[in-house]
């Protein structure tokens, strides 16, 4: 204990205020693993044994699990059916891994559970739904009671975390991202991860959350199966991936968690009500409820209803007619890493380059935001496009055209922009320059909005290129 509170104190911590980061820098520096210095907090903090303090983080889920219990023998949820109960036959098997399949037979069943005498939410229900799953897991799995208590005390500190960052509503700060979090950090010490690996799990776990909405405000049969059995599968993967391969991640957990603490209203005010306006058909209503709101309030909700689901049937075929056929589903490849970042703006230089005429001088790419902070992989496919007229499968080029640019001193200008969507590339060339004014629209398509000389120019060079542009 005092070598735990003299390597906080010389580190400038703060005691009972520890990221999870710097629990990382801590259990390399006492070498000893993530959980134990989470243990250690909690000991300095509250003043209390280690048996104490595992006590108390086990006791902590009493009434959860007797609400999975609930859930897993005679609970039936509006949304969730009984979901639990049947996962209770061992006949039924989700994926064949004993742990993992458990922690979601158990999740799902919290998640009933929580509709019948509901959860003690940490960030929200969803994630306790999430933890309850897992400690219940490893109380079958595991007979080292201190270990179940040191994984159970890593995993709620990491959704205490995000308890202070969930502002708003999202399956991004709970169920979903939360959960996926805290199963990382257990399923990889329970796979003997270094500390790093611990925090490498945490990140990778977390990015595909990222300001993932409830489905939405659990309002729709279901789908929220997906989010909180998703959090396991995805923690799952990312403690094995991380533990079992060299795969490189630099981003450390504190950045990850902070960024989805900021996203996450911004996902609430933008994301939310897109999706509750599709989803708002398919909301479970309480018919003993509903006989207290007016009928001119139940006409509008009917009429927004089809709206709604007729504007969608219409987008729905909109995308089949444009869609590619099964014989031939696949644009060009892409070096670089995405279709997107590279793909469609090295279309853009393609378009520039057979426009212009003469010996090329100069080249002007002007970037919107995340495609100029992505420009490390998306300015030599422009360059090789635009200086060469290179396809967006030419790897040897892409490899070699910075060099050649730097060398030759062709003057090359890139800028950001702030204007929505938008990749402009200019080319000065000796004979007539060009300008392709074009919005991304991932898988090397693009929409052509301006042009030198001219747009119609530019759509019949694209179509010599063989290049989608979309309206």
């Amino acid at each position: 204990m005092d070598k735990f509170c003299a390597a906080v104190h010389q580190k400038g911590y703060t005691l009972g205020g520890l990221t999870l980061g710097e629990c990382i820098d801590l259990a390399n520096e006492l070498k000893v693993r993530v959980s134990d210095i989470v243990i250690e907090e909690a000991m300095a903090t509250n003043k209390m044994s280690r048996e104490e303090v595992a006590s108390s983080v086990m006791a902590a889920f009493g009434h959860n699990l007797y609400a999975m219990e609930m859930g897993l023998t005679s609970g039936k949820s509006f949304l969730m059916g009984t979901v639990g109960q049947d996962l209770a036959d061992t006949e039924v098997c989700l994926i064949d891994d004993l742990f993992v399949n458990k922690a979601l037979k158990y999740t799902l069943s919290a998640q009933v559970g929580n509709h019948v005498v509901g959860l003690m939410p940490c960030a929200g229900t969803g994630d306790s739904c999430t933890y309850t799953g897992l400690v219940k897991t490893l109380l079958d799995m595991l007979e080292d009671k201190q270990e179940i208590a040191r994984l159970v005390a890593l995993m709620v500190k990491i959704g205490c975390i995000f308890r202070a960052g969930k502002s708003s509503t999202g399956c991004n700060m709970e169920g979903f991202g939360a959960g996926a979090a805290a199963t990382a950090a257990v399923m990889a010490e329970m796979l003997e991860a270094t500390p790093n690996q611990v925090g490498q799990a945490v990140t990778l776990a977390l990015s595909p959350t990222i300001a993932n909405p409830c489905t939405p405000r659990v309002m729709v049969s279901g789908l929220c199966a997906a989010h909180l059995g998703g959090g396991i599968l995805i923690g799952h993967l990312a403690a094995k991936l991380v533990v079992k391969t060299t795969i490189p991640i630099t981003v450390p957990p504190d950045v990850m968690i902070a960024m989805a603490a900021a996203v996450h209203p911004v996902s609430a005010r933008e994301v939310v009500p897109v999706v509750i306006r599709y989803m708002e058909p398919f909301f479970k209503t309480n018919e003993a409820v509903e006989q207290y709101i007016g009928p001119e309030i139940k006409a509008r909700d009917t009429e927004r209803i089809h709206t709604t689901l007729a504007q969608a049937q219409a987008q729905a075929r909109t995308l089949a007619a444009q869609a590619n056929s099964i014989i031939k589903p696949f644009g060009d490849a892409v070096v670089g890493g995405s279709s997107q970042a590279v793909g469609s703006p090295t279309n853009t230089a393609r378009i520039a380059h057979e426009l212009a005429q003469g010996e090329i001088t100069g080249v002007k790419i002007e970037l919107y935001p995340e495609l100029f902070a992505r420009r490390g992989i998306n300015i030599p496919g422009i360059l090789m496009a635009a200086v060469h007229g290179a396809a967006t499968d030419n790897a040897g080029l892409y490899r070699e055209i910075m060099n050649q640019v730097i060398n030759s001193g062709l003057q090359v200008e890139i800028v950001e922009t702030d204007e929505p969507q938008v990749q402009r590339v200019t080319i000065y060339a000796t004979g007539k320059n060009s300008m392709i004014t074009a919005l991304n629209r991932g898988g090397g398509r693009l929409v052509i909005k301006e042009a030198v000389p001219s747009v119609a120019a530019a759509q019949a060079a694209a179509r010599k290129l063989n290049i989608d542009i979309v309206d």
